[in-house]
């Protein structure tokens, strides 16, 4: 299986930093934002794609945030 590192902030373009740096101080976590970073042309269609599946529907919002997280748990994923 293919693995992406997770980017230190000296790594990710200027914007995105400053957006990783905002969730970590908020005590979120930011390494979607830093693996997203190694393609920064592609974060905003990967949002625009995601915000709307994870934001809205009839499944409550932190059910799937629990889903989400199982499933990079059985993947040993670092999100």
């Amino acid at each position: 299986m293919s693995r992406l590192s997770v980017l230190a902030n000296d790594k990710l373009a200027p914007e995105l930093a400053g957006q990783a740096e905002s969730a970590d101080r908020a005590g979120q976590n930011s390494t979607v934002l830093r693996v997203l970073g190694h393609r920064p042309d592609m974060l905003a269609a990967y949002f625009k794609f995601y915000s709307p599946l994870h934001n809205a529907g009839v499944v409550d919002v932190a059910i799937k945030e629990l889903v989400r997280l199982r499933i990079a748990e059985l993947n040993q994923c670092l999100t």
